[in-house]
């Protein structure tokens, strides 16, 4: 006799269901796991074998066969020992056999019969939901679960006896509660920021459109503290883009206590991170800072810092929207649909171009430093300014900038106009004008001849690529609709090309 549960493993944020199918057969005693199982689920056997007897229950000395199927699919994981033990219990009794027939199971067992979790729990409840399943998961991730939806059958037990007990009828386990919805507080104000109008102009430019933005200036000038602001001016995440974030997070074990919130991601990875941390990947595929930034902003301080190699591993995501990586034996896709915020100094000292410096290396100290990013990220990068250092003048005194409240009100505003136009054309996927692509932008758009004569000179003059044309017309749409104004002018165009030409790259 066979007995069956069903799991689930991980490709990218999908879950895919996967069965657990336990013999026990006469024979020589062993316990074998078949199905491509990797090196922690091979192990799960001893895992199973010591929870039980923790719980007061043994394995008969007969031949057990654990077969995960399908068997052509990689088995990744922890999360298997909680399914292959209900198995075991099933396939000799402790528990009907037919208890957990409509429930998706996942949970990494401890040597004391602990259920202890596991990442992917969101994921697995949705996929569970969609099947017409209940779930049945660690105690610790039952409030995440909870959000797969309000008709789902949940089980969250502390340990295996208390799970025995349950489906027995003895001591029914309550229904987890979803965790409370955590509101972004205490985030840091653009109202904070002396001097810099150019740079807060630019930055609300970025927040509206959903641009990415390269900021280039000397040590002190403020760079890092502009990118930390610019979530307190982002609308918050609608709930769709708040499931899509807390799933990948899920799946990267960063959702802590189920715990989900409107706030817009913000990621700042060290400029050591390599391409399988910026980009995804591993010996166990994981979603990189790209797709945890996924609806958010990732922020790249000290670019040039970074290895080339990583910088052009972005350059399909930023293009894209999403990362594929490729093995031998899997493809996995994450959605990567981020803002990037990139800093730079100008040079390796650092002062290049500030009034009364002197390098002796003269041109050449920015150019090679310069150099490191190459062409092609560039033309991806919609805004481009120089941001001086702040003088002293400028930090004496109360600030009377606008706080990051007054600003959101108006990005707010300008992202409206954006969904409702979008709306007009029959779009429901595209919220910014940053993510059009080039034939909806030149739809919407539509700049006026003297406009559209201006951008045609700068592109000749400068020899902007046709991704450049494109993305100085989306600059200029939002730069418009910040104005609250539909139709496109040449002051609006301008503005655009100046973002894009002006910085010293």
């Amino acid at each position: 006799m066979v007995t069956r549960v069903q799991t689930v493993a991980f490709l990218g944020i999908d879950a895919v269901l996967v069965d657990v199918q336990v013999q026990v057969a006469p024979g020589l005693p062993a316990f074998n796991i078949v199905g491509l199982p990797d090196k922690a689920v091979a192990e799960s056997k001893e895992r199973v074998r010591a929870a039980l007897i923790a719980s007061g229950l043994s394995l008969p000395p007969k031949r057990i066969t654990i077969n995960l199927a399908p068997a052509d699919l990689p088995k990744e994981g922890s999360h298997y020992d909680l399914p292959i033990a209900l198995g075991l219990m099933g396939a000799i009794g402790a528990v009907p056999s037919d208890a957990v027939q409509n429930f998706l199971v996942l949970g990494e067992l401890a040597l004391d019969g602990r259920i202890s979790s596991v990442s992917g729990t969101l994921p697995a409840a949705i996929a569970a939901n969609s099947h017409q399943l209940g779930i049945i998961c660690p105690e610790a991730c039952g409030p995440e679960a909870a959000w797969a939806g309000e008709d789902i059958d949940i089980i969250a037990p502390a340990n295996l006896l208390a799970l025995a007990n349950h489906l027995a009828g003895h001591q029914l386990s309550p229904r987890p509660v979803a965790a409370r919805y955590s509101k972004a507080e205490n985030m840091p104000d653009l109202g904070e920021i002396r001097g810099q109008e150019l740079a807060r102009r630019v930055l609300e430019i970025a927040a509206a459109g959903g641009h990415n933005m390269l900021m280039i200036g000397p040590p002190g000038a403020g760079k890092s503290m502009l990118a930390a602001r610019l979530p307190s001016i982002l609308p918050p995440l609608n709930p769709r883009e708040m499931l899509d974030v807390s799933m990948i997070r899920s799946i990267a074990g960063e959702l802590a206590g189920g715990q989900i919130s409107d706030q817009r991601p913000f990621r700042c990875p060290h400029h050591s991170a390599s391409m399988a941390a910026l980009v995804g990947g591993g010996l166990k595929v994981r979603p990189g800072e790209v797709s945890l930034a996924h609806n958010g902003v990732l922020f790249l301080d000290e670019l040039p810092e970074f290895s080339p190699r990583v910088l052009d591993g972005l350059r399909q995501p930023l293009e894209a929207g999403e990362t594929s990586i490729a093995r031998a034996n899997a493809r996995v896709t994450y959605p990567a649909r981020f803002q990037l915020i990139a800093a730079m100094n100008p040079c390796k000292c650092g002062l290049a171009g500030t009034p009364g410096h002197t390098c002796r290396r003269g041109d050449r100290c920015a150019d090679d430093y310069q150099g490191r990013v190459s062409g092609p990220f560039l033309d991806r990068i919609d805004l481009r300014i120089d941001v001086p250092a702040v003088s002293a003048r400028d930090m004496i005194g109360r600030s009377k900038a606008e706080t990051s409240k007054q600003v959101a009100k108006r990005v707010e505003i300008a992202r409206q106009r954006q969904q409702k136009r979008f709306l007009a054309h029959g779009i429901t996927n595209i919220h910014t004008n940053a993510a059009a692509n080039p034939d909806l932008i030149e739809k919407i758009a539509a700049p006026d001849k003297v406009s559209q004569d201006l951008l045609v000179q700068a592109s000749d003059r400068f020899s902007l690529s046709a991704r450049a044309y494109h993305r100085v017309l989306k600059v200029a749409r939002t730069i418009a609709d910040l104005a609250g104004v539909e139709k496109i002018s040449r002051s609006h165009v301008a503005e655009a090309l100046s973002y894009r030409l002006g910085a010293r790259t």
